[in-house]
């Protein structure tokens, strides 16, 4: 098998076609070329019509490559440049109709993940990534992509706007002598990664890694004593310390001319530096650990070995890992929240053929149950409103905004007014969704009944169909049930009208 990928970045398009050799990859062709989307995106917002016309001359030489390397599956993607432009949708429909190539806009989240998926590949015999919590960074043109990794499990992910070129766009803006303008440039990248480590995990964290295919090459031009060994290796704060010293002392002709380092990079390797040198503030220790590696690298790999992550990292542990994060970070209630999650997957699994639902609707239930009470910390009072409008505001990777719409209103319907037409995400939904969102929140009404004293009572149930048409659901519980019964007898009623069942509830003792 043969694959492609062609990444529309910021500052440059690339492609790389590889085919599977053993248990590892040949890349047989990679190309870039310079085409600085985001000058035009960061600044005015839009993209222009002149780089319209460069993206689809590259994407067409790089299509005839394509067809000669007999490529068999190709992937073609974009990132923050694309992602903020105004004109988005306008570009990527006169792209494919143009080039024929469909480009999928990645947010945040699925950079990440796609990269965090990767790194247990690529690092398998270097260094135990799945033991570790880590933070792992990868700086683009646009954008400093974040995640906190536990022992393998996602925490966290964020997008800082100080990635190479908007620095670089940033440090032009500013009127000034070069010390005033190297200052004020430092304040301004301080001040994000102060925000964000207010915002990460308080978890201690073994490494930094950070991922970067194009500066890290040029590193030993520009400090000859540096020890690295291919492309996985510790950066001292030292060192950190003297590159960010050279490469503002040098600028950007002298370090192309006298250390032979590529036009591109060293026009924006002082704002790469600055941006290195502040990582160190998120750690205690005095080195982070560079890979030379690329998002393309890791999307190949992903296309070729058919694989996200291992079955315990897979996409669904991994989003219920960030939810669980959320909880924590609203201060909503860990225990009920896994509680609920647990028996709306057993009454999923026991009456999906009963609502006509698929194996992966489960994972849109799974996140709904987590979140369902995070409105709280703004106010009790209306907090599934509120659960449903911070839900919106989340980025989930590999989850479009149309389903984290649908897990927002799964969400707030775990109570009170059932859904109707008029409340405003749920009456933009297409009327498949609609369908969807009510049958998963008669599952997560019923689980959160279940469990109304948040005291975790119920130590398992089934689903038993009645003779007589209907069916009982039977929970074994020790506990005083009273309110649990109460808040049944009230929440199963959007069950019983879209399943056309009448759903009893029969109380048996947990057997010894």
């Amino acid at each position: 098998m043969r694959a492609a990928v062609i990444d529309i970045g910021s500052n440059s398009t690339k492609l790389v076609i590889g085919e599977k050799a053993g248990d590892d990859i040949k890349i047989l062709e990679s190309l870039k070329n310079v085409v600085a989307i985001g000058q035009n995106t960061f600044y005015k917002g839009r993209i222009s019509q002149e780089i319209f016309n460069e993206i689809i001359h590259v994407l067409e030489k790089y299509k005839t490559l394509i067809k000669q390397y007999e490529v068999t599956e190709t992937k073609v993607i974009a990132t923050t440049a694309v992602r903020e432009a105004e004109n988005r949708d306008i570009f990527l429909d006169t792209v494919e109709r143009k080039t024929g190539f469909k480009i999928e806009v990645l947010n945040v989240g699925d950079v990440v993940y796609f990269i965090d998926a990767f790194l247990s590949y690529k690092l398998k015999k270097k260094y135990p990534i799945n033991e570790k919590n880590l933070l792992i960074a990868e700086i683009g043109a646009g954008s400093l992509d974040i995640s906190i990794l536990e022992k393998g499990f996602t925490l966290f992910n964020f997008g800082i706007p100080i990635g190479t070129l908007r620095l670089k766009q940033f440090k032009n803006m500013v009127e000034g002598s070069q010390r005033e303008v190297y200052e004020a440039l430092e304040e301004y990248v301080e001040n994000e990664v102060t925000n964000l480590k207010r915002s990460i995990p308080a978890i201690k964290l073994d490494d930094i890694l950070l991922i970067d295919e194009s500066y890290s090459a040029a590193l030993p031009q520009i400090l000859p004593n540096l020890k690295r060994e291919e492309e996985f290796f510790p950066l001292q704060f030292r060192e950190s310390r003297k590159l960010l010293a050279r490469v503002m002392r040098s600028g950007p002709d002298e370090l192309a001319g006298k250390n032979n380092v590529p036009p591109d990079i060293a026009d924006t390797i002082d704002c790469y530096a600055l941006v290195v040198n502040k990582l160190f503030k998120l750690i205690k220790k005095r080195s982070i650990f560079l890979l030379e590696t690329s998002l393309s690298e890791a999307l190949l790999a992903n296309t070729i070995f058919g694989f996200d992550l291992a079955e315990k990292y897979n996409k669904t542990n991994q989003l219920v890992s960030v939810a669980k994060f959320i909880c924590s970070l609203y201060g909503s209630d860990l225990k009920h929240a896994r509680q609920v999650a647990s028996l709306a997957e057993q009454l999923f699994n026991q009456m999906k053929g009963v609502l006509g639902l698929q194996d992966n609707d489960l994972l849109y239930l799974l996140l709904a149950a987590y979140l369902h009470n995070i409105g709280m910390f703004i106010n009790n009072r209306s907090h599934h409103k509120h659960t449903e409008y911070i839900i919106n505001s989340l980025s989930f990777f590999r989850l479009s905004p149309q389903e984290i719409k649908c897990i927002a209103c799964i969400a707030r319907y775990h109570r009170k007014a059932h859904p109707q037409k008029t409340h405003y995400f749920y009456g933009g939904l297409p009327l498949n969704e609609q369908l969807l969102v009510q049958k998963l929140a008669s599952i997560l009404r019923v689980a959160n009944a279940l469990d109304s004293a948040h005291k975790q009572k119920v130590k398992k149930l089934e689903i038993q169909a009645n003779p007589g048409g209907g069916l009982t659901l039977v929970v074994y519980s020790n506990d005083n049930f009273a309110l649990e019964k109460i808040s049944f007898k009230d929440r199963k009623q959007l069950f019983e009208e879209i399943s056309g069942s009448q759903l009893n509830l029969l109380v048996k003792k947990q057997p010894a």
